[in-house]
């Protein structure tokens, strides 16, 4: 299943598309799903987003996070809201994640490492970025005015769905709700000036993230490419990553306590440099998806 985030565009809702029974929502994913008899539609907050489920164009809304929905059995449910859904057309679609941090794997690819003169760590090297870093598919990245270099790191990202510390490789992936796509943009100069990274990591705007959460994703041998203004600037597969996301996984479970809905960026490919405003980046992953998101340059509202 394919999680989202939502606004809405309209505060109507002119021309709703017929209500689709749970049967055949079943049908099309393959996973069971309860309904809310007694919810009752209450005035959208401004700028509020919403999860919801995404079903062959349309959204229907859940009543909670997803992950946080869970059977005896440890099966994901998330609960439907029983009204009539929407299409992509009357809502927005924002970051498809709310996590508590975002761990962030270095070096996780051997020609980036190379590229910027740096040797493969010996363990993952784990940097964090802050949640209020997030975006959403189409908003806009800002360009610090105290940076001269801001770079696109296109990203494949993995969303953990259970409480977990200490687990062990064979068992990581037990706790993994889904995956996205991630950019970690990064202000370069800052990154080499400070020596430490939570600075350049870590600027708002600097995560984009979308634009959904896919449960049944299988990263294994999956393309991960960024664009800047449609021209190709990073291409390579996960196969090379030099840690696999268990291993990743279960390193930062020993020294950090995973929550659900927390993200973990998986390293980036070679390629990364710079960007300008008015330029656009978008980063895809193989059978996953793509996020774009503008450039724009850093002034009193922005």
């Amino acid at each position: 299943m394919r999680i989202v985030r939502y606004s809405h565009l309209a505060e109507d809702r002119k021309g709703e598309l017929p209500f689709h029974h749970q049967d055949d929502l079943e049908g099309s994913d393959r996973t069971s799903f309860d309904l809310n008899d007694d919810w009752r539609l209450e005035e959208d907050d401004a700028g509020r987003s919403y999860w919801g489920l995404l079903v062959d164009e349309l959204v229907y809304p859940l009543t909670e996070a997803p992950y946080l929905s869970v059977d005896r059995t440890g099966a994901y449910r998330p609960e439907i809201i029983q009204m009539r859904p929407y299409s992509l057309r009357e809502v927005r679609l924002t970051a498809p994640v709310t996590p508590s941090k975002i761990a962030c794997v270095g070096r996780n690819y051997a020609e980036h490492a190379a590229e910027l003169g740096n040797a493969v760590p010996g363990e993952p090297l784990i940097f964090l970025k802050p949640p209020t870093a997030i975006i959403g598919p189409g908003e806009a990245v800002v360009y610090p005015a105290i940076s001269q270099r801001v770079d696109h790191e296109g990203e494949l990202g993995v969303v953990i769905g259970r409480r977990c510390r200490n687990v062990t490789e064979a068992d990581a992936l037990q706790y993994v709700f889904g995956y996205t796509v991630a950019n970690d943009v990064t202000a370069r100069d800052l990154q080499q000036k400070d020596g430490q990274w939570s600075r350049a990591k870590g600027f708002d705007t600097f995560a984009p993230v979308g634009p959904w959460v896919d449960t049944s994703f299988d990263p294994t041998n999956r393309t991960v490419r960024c664009l800047v203004n449609g021209e190709v600037r990073q291409q390579s597969t996960t196969t090379l990553m030099v840690y696999a996301i268990p291993r990743i996984i279960a390193h930062v479970s020993r020294f950090m306590t995973l929550e659900p809905g927390d993200l973990i960026l998986t390293g980036t490919p070679s390629g990364v440099g710079p960007v300008q405003p008015g330029d656009v980046m978008t980063v895809e992953v193989e059978g996953l998806g793509s996020i774009s998101n503008p450039v724009v340059a850093e002034t009193e509202n922005a």
